[in-house]
């Protein structure tokens, strides 16, 4: 696998608070490929903030889970959810610092589980938060409460990753 960095697409005009283009207080992030590894750049602002100058816990959570998310989406090109979620935190994590956030996909254990891992990094590349999440794969249908146009959207967005 390339470790050559493809900038990849998202939904627009949504109002995900991680992802959504939509949301004037959200992250609005941003995924590339690098290797095996899905990844997502940013630096955070003080209104995510906990203690004076560190990201809340909250945030970070955020942050792990939503590139696991993507991580799935890119690789796996399925709807589902998160299950559950372990997250430990290393290091604080610094407003007004360059993050980079990785997720990667682990073995599966079951038919409908997916298992992916994360990591937030600093510039120096150490460790400050790492999670492991385990996720439902659901058919369109079992998603009564998403809108039909936007699934629609995501299955164009996982044969556009895919082509």
């Amino acid at each position: 696998m390339s470790m050559e960095r493809t900038n990849l697409p998202k939904l627009d005009g949504h109002g995900c608070f991680a992802c959504g283009t939509a949301n004037p207080i959200g992250l609005n992030l941003e995924f590339y490929r690098k290797g095996d590894w899905i990844c997502s750049d940013v630096t955070l602002k003080k209104h995510y903030e906990g203690w004076d100058g560190m990201a809340h816990g909250g945030i970070i959570s955020t942050l792990l889970d939503e590139v696991m998310s993507w991580t799935i989406i890119y690789l796996k090109g399925v709807f589902f959810v998160t299950r559950k979620m372990e997250v430990k935190y290393i290091k604080p994590v610094l407003i007004g610092t360059s993050l980079t956030v990785r997720g990667e996909l682990r073995e599966e254990r079951r038919e409908r589980f997916i298992r992916a891992q994360a990591r937030i990094m600093d510039g120096q590349g150490q460790i400050l938060s790492r999670a492991v999440g385990e996720f439902v794969e659901l058919p369109p249908e079992r998603l009564s409460v998403v809108p039909e146009g936007m699934k629609r959207e995501m299955v164009d967005l996982f044969r556009k990753v895919r082509e």
